[in-house]
């Protein structure tokens, strides 16, 4: 369904989501755009292998946090650089987790999507012993 700007997406497995513009480009602000949703997807993509990577490990995280931040080039038209600022808090040393990081870079696939397209990712990890 489409609705001046808004419109609602589904996987074809019951889940939907709407993506509208800001007011100030003519939207009705009621969801993200593509652009912040494709942000969202790696920042949600990330922490999920993150954690799957963890539990394969059998290694026990309390807490992860993962926020973005990213640099649209008007020049370019798309998002030119993402900063993931990553907070896990677990009992295990900083090598584990600084693996378990590396694993997740390497199989998270909407990361892959961003990579290829030559975003510039930069991680930024803090790790808190539990």
């Amino acid at each position: 369904m489409v609705k001046n700007y808004r419109i609602d997406v589904d996987d074809g497995r019951s889940h939907a989501v709407c993506l509208d513009l800001e007011q100030e480009d003519g939207g009705s602000d009621l969801g993200p755009s593509g652009l912040e949703l494709a942000l969202m997807s790696f920042v949600g993509c990330y922490a999920i292998i993150f954690m799957l990577t963890a539990n394969k490990m059998r290694k026990a995280v309390k807490d992860l946090e993962v926020r973005a931040e990213a640099t649209k080039s008007e020049e370019v038209g798309t998002i030119t650089e993402a900063k993931l600022q990553i907070s896990v808090k677990a009992d295990m040393p900083e090598d584990r987790v600084q693996r378990i990081h590396m694993l997740t870079v390497k199989d998270c696939p909407v990361g892959k999507i961003f990579e290829k397209a030559g975003v510039k990712i930069v991680y930024n990890i803090k790790i808190e012993q539990q």
